[in-house]
Order: C-alpha cells, then structure tokens, then sequence
C-alpha cells in the first residue's frame, strides 16, 4: 500500500514537471537554452520533446529496478511477493497434478502409486485434508490396514475431515466384524452429519443386529425427519420396530408395556401380519374381542395367512365348529378365490365334518397348486367320505414331496425361515422378510401351517353344544 502511494506521488510530481517545462519552452521562444557550468545547451522543440521522453522513461526504468530491489528484499525476509506467488504457483501446480494421478492410480487399482502420489502432493500442497484421504483409501486398498487408521485418526483432528476419520474408521471395523466398536463410531458419525443417507442406514441397520429397538425407532424417525425415507415405508419400519421391541417385552414379563406395543405396531401397519397376530391376542387378553376380529379381518384383506386363521379362531374358543364356520365368514367372504382363503374353509368344513362342501371348497387346487397342506386336506377329505385306503396314502405321499407353499423369506438372500423376524438371521438384513413361495428345493421346518387341521383343536362338535 506504501509503496503504491509512492508511485502515484512520483508520477504527479512527473507530470508537473513535464507541464512547468513545457510552460518554460513556450516562453523562451523556439528553443530551450540549457547552461550547465559555463557550457550552454540549445536545443529546439523535437530535441526538447526527445529530451523529455528519455526522460519519463528514466524516471520508468529507475522505479522498476527500485520495485525489484525491494521485492527481492521481501522475498529475502520471507514476505509475499510476486517472485514467491511465482513458486507458489508451481508448486501448487505439481501439487495437484500428483493428486490427480494419484486419484487415477487409486481407480486403476495401484494402490503404491497412489499413496506414492499422495506423498508428493503433500509436499507440494500440505493441504492435508485432501491428501489423508487419498492416503488413506490406497493403504485400504494396498492392505495396509494399520497405515490407514494412523491417517484416519489423523483426520479427526480436523473439524473439516472429523466425519471422514470417523466414518473410515467405522468401516474399518465392520470389516472386523467388531459391530459394538462399529454401532458407537455410527452414532458419532451420525452426530456429526445428522442428514447423511449412508450413515442413518449404517447405524439403522447395526442398531437392529443389535436389538436396540428404541434407538432404531429414534434413527428412523431423523430419516423421515431429513426427508431420507417415504412415510409409508417409514411407518412400516417403525410397525417392525415395534414389534420386535413389543416381543422382547413380552419375554422379559413386560406383559402390559408389551400389549401397548402390539397395538401401536398393528395401527402403524394394519397389513403386518405378525402385528395383527400379536395385537389380536392383546385385545383378547383385555377382553376386546370386536377389536380383535378387526385388526385380523384387515390384515386378511392385505395378506391372508395361516397365523391370521389360528388368531381368529382364538377370539371364540369354546365355540362349537357350526358356529365357528359361521363366524369365520367374516374371513372366508374376504378374496374367496385366494387359495389361502380356500384352504380355511376347507379346514372348517372338516372340522364340522362336512367333507362334501370341504371337497368343493378345494376345488383344483390338488392339481393346479399342489401344495403339502392341500393334499394333506385332500387326504382328510377322501378318508372322511369313505374313499379307499389306496387313495388317502397316495396324497399323503404326494405330500411328502410336495412343495409346502408359501414362507417366511428373506428378499435380500432369499434364506427361508420359518417364523417371521425383523431381522434376517442369514444376512441380517432389516425388513426383508416377505410371505411368498420359495424356490424349489428351499423349505423350512413344518411350522403351524402345516398341520392339518389347523383349526380341529379348540372348538366343539356341533352335538356338544
């Protein structure tokens, strides 16, 4: 700033001279007599003019090598100047460069080269921030896992790197399979960054391995809260939550805080078939047998399964099996074509010994869904009506190979299991669990669904009553 206002002032100081000896020039007629000592100059107006442009470029030439010694003088004590902002540049130029090559070695898959880049860029740059990372990613890759958590650790000195530390160092220990140490670093991460997508996930998703339903529930909601997740899917996920924490309730002797919880899953999603079942047995022990019967009639309408049946049948223990056929019209009326509904009411007919109507309640399905339950009821339904031995012992052996039908299955490894969980046991993916026919040869254990018949026990003949 000084020295700029020295140059404004030297060139003020020129251009008033160069005006007082052109005043002095007009007045001394067509020359410019110049006397230095007792010699005398005269010179005319061009050799006045020459004379005066040498000297401005003079006085040009002498403030540049003054601005040069000065700057030389700078960058001698170590201040900015144009000399230094030169080799910064440069540096900064080969700075980046060996980034950028060190970015593409790490994409080609050459580790050593990266980091041997990322070395270089450091000296060039000291721009640690962005060259940790790099540093970091190739010793990963080059499996050097000790050299990347020094950098990793690194980057948690910096507020502007903190999550990127924090975050490497939680893959880091998943890879381990130290989950615990992994769950707490999430946490940290998520802290940090509240509306990161991959990090909600992360932590969602160990918080569930965990069984930490509470702190699962808190995270999804910051999902739905950032605008990460669609609100139908969140209430799903919740319903899951939930649940789950309504199961572990009811183990720990929590009967009350598990009943609450049952019923809050089951508003959630009314579709969720293990909240309807839990739900339906709650509203049962609190004597709300109305309110049961309508949590299981509209997850029937959504999904029809065996469990919804059983809960069903429940409501009325003591019933007699002809009021029970009539009771569970409120199921049977609902999607009557769907095999599940079906079988129910086959079930039913068999129950109350009505093999005819059981007969037509089947229909095709022995020959267009074969499944173990349908020829098992085939097989009750021909002993009932007196078919010979030959005829029951060949769908019973048709059975005993035949595909069970519909399962518990997990859409992300399509492992087989043969309750509902929230969480996958074979891949412990969250949510995954859907009711569908597995592939052929993956079946689970016989579960409730199996056994024929699934409603016999319970109810009274028509004669008790």
């Amino acid at each position: 700033m000084l020295w700029s206002l020295v140059k404004i002032l030297l060139f003020v100081v020129l251009v008033a001279a160069l005006t007082y000896g052109a005043g002095i020039l007009m007045e001394n007629g067509p020359g410019l007599r110049i006397a230095i000592a007792e010699t005398e100059f005269v010179l005319g107006p061009l050799q006045s003019v020459i004379v005066a442009v040498l000297l401005v470029l003079a006085v040009w030439l002498l403030l540049k090598l003054a601005g040069l010694l000065v700057a030389v003088l700078r960058f001698l004590n170590g201040d900015e100047t144009a000399i230094s902002r030169y080799f910064d540049r440069s540096r900064e130029r080969r700075g980046f460069q060996a980034l950028a090559d060190g970015m593409l070695a790490l994409a080609s898959g050459e580790p050593r080269l990266a980091m041997s880049n990322a070395a270089k860029a450091e000296r060039y740059l000291r721009r640690p921030d962005l060259t940790n990372l790099l540093s970091a990613q190739a010793a990963e890759m080059a499996g050097d896992t000790p050299r990347a958590t020094e950098i990793y650790k690194k980057l948690l000195k910096d507020d502007r790197t903190r999550f990127v530390g924090v975050h490497g160092l939680m893959q880091q220990k998943l890879a381990e399979g130290d989950t615990e140490t992994a769950m707490k670093l999430a946490e940290k991460a998520f802290a940090l960054k509240p509306r990161h997508v991959e990090t909600q996930d992360r932590l969602l998703q160990l918080q569930a391995n965990a069984e930490d339903w509470k702190g699962a529930r808190q995270t999804l909601n910051a999902k739905l809260r950032h605008g990460n997740i669609p609100r139908d899917l969140h209430k799903r996920r919740d319903a899951v939550l939930a649940l789950a924490e309504a199961r572990d309730l009811l183990v720990d002797g929590e009967t009350a805080r598990a009943r609450e919880m049952a019923i809050e899953a089951n508003r959630l999603s009314p579709e969720l078939v293990p909240a309807a079942v839990m739900a339906a047995r709650a509203l049962i022990e609190q004597d709300k047998p109305k309110q049961a019967a309508k949590a299981i009639r509209r997850a029937w309408e959504a999904h029809p399964h065996p469990e919804l049946a059983a809960s069903f049948a429940e409501i009325a223990p003591e019933e007699t099996t002809d009021e029970r056929l009539e009771r569970f019209q409120a199921l049977t009326s609902v999607r009557p074509d769907d095999p599940e509904t079906r079988m129910l009411k086959a079930e039913l007919c068999i129950a109350a010994e009505d093999f005819p109507e059981a007969r037509k309640a089947l229909g095709e399905l022995a020959e267009t869904d074969p499944t173990t339950r349908v020829l098992s009821l085939m097989a009750a339904v021909e002993r009932g009506m007196g078919a010979e031995d030959s005829v029951v012992r060949g769908y019973l052996a048709r059975a005993l190979s035949a595909p069970r039908g519909p399962q518990w299955i997990c859409e992300a490894c399509g492992t087989v299991h043969e309750v509902w969980a929230p969480v996958c046991s074979h891949c412990h993916a969250f949510d995954t669990m859907s009711w569908k026919r597995p592939p052929a040869g993956q079946v689970a254990l016989p579960g409730s669904s199996d056994m024929l018949p699934l409603l016999v026990g319970g109810s009274r003949p028509a004669s008790d009553a």
